[in-house]
């Protein structure tokens, strides 16, 4: 990946060797073009499908009493090497950590989603702003939603 806009700055990325990640599932979305996928996802956006893989499926269990989700992911297509960054929304430049670019030394997304179903290992999603295949790294509940919105199911 050597494509830079003008001012931006590129730095030497070491190997990683530090971390050790366990992807958990896949995201599937309608995008397999980053020019094609939204900046930031919508609530009015496409349903999309995260798959669960075992042995994490039972992780879900009390998942369906929220109504939001967040979600990270590895966003592996994207480059891990810039420091300073033109968006192409801009004229001016940021440094990475003041933006909500994919492009990060450790690429990780979060999307806050409304969960829409739970079909065993599949949710279905609104909201997200990721490339289909997408590596999902964990789940949480909504940041705000301390408690489910019913009394959990026995």
């Amino acid at each position: 990946m050597t494509d830079i806009r003008p001012h931006e700055i590129r730095v030497p990325v070491p190997n990683p060797d530090d971390a050790r990640l366990y992807f958990i599932g896949r995201i599937h979305t309608p995008w397999t073009d980053r020019k094609d996928c939204p900046r930031q996802g919508k609530p009015d956006g496409p349903e999309c499908r995260v798959e669960i893989f075992e042995p994490w499926v039972p992780a879900l269990k009390g998942i369906e009493d929220y109504e939001r989700i967040e979600l990270l992911y590895w966003l592996d297509r994207a480059r891990r090497d810039l420091v300073v960054q033109n968006p192409g929304h801009s004229d001016s430049t940021f440094g990475t950590f003041a933006l909500r670019s994919p492009v990060r030394p450790n690429p990780i997304g979060t999307s806050l989603v409304t969960l829409v179903a739970v079909d065993g290992p599949i949710l279905t999603v609104r909201g997200l702003d990721c490339l289909d295949g997408t590596a999902l790294v964990d789940v949480k509940p909504d940041r705000c939603a301390f408690t489910p919105k019913a009394p959990p199911k026995p």
